[in-house]
């Protein structure tokens, strides 16, 4: 299972807010909403999110075993 549990917290430790990402990048409301729930996401998103947020893959997604 694929979680984004880190980008929470990563997005906290560094002042980044959703409604941040959404007026001020662009990012659309449906894919943070599927961050939310832990669905399905392409690499752009998630490489755009390291991008936004000057972190590394670890820092956004965690693969959880279950």
């Amino acid at each position: 299972m694929i979680s984004y549990d880190k980008l929470w917290k990563t997005m906290k430790d560094r002042g980044m807010t959703q409604y941040k990402l959404i007026k001020d990048y662009k990012f659309s409301s449906g894919q943070l909403d599927r961050l939310r729930k832990n669905m399905n996401v392409n690499m752009f998103t998630i490489a755009a999110l390291c991008d936004i947020l000057d972190c590394g893959l670890e820092d956004v997604v965690e693969y959880k075993k279950g």
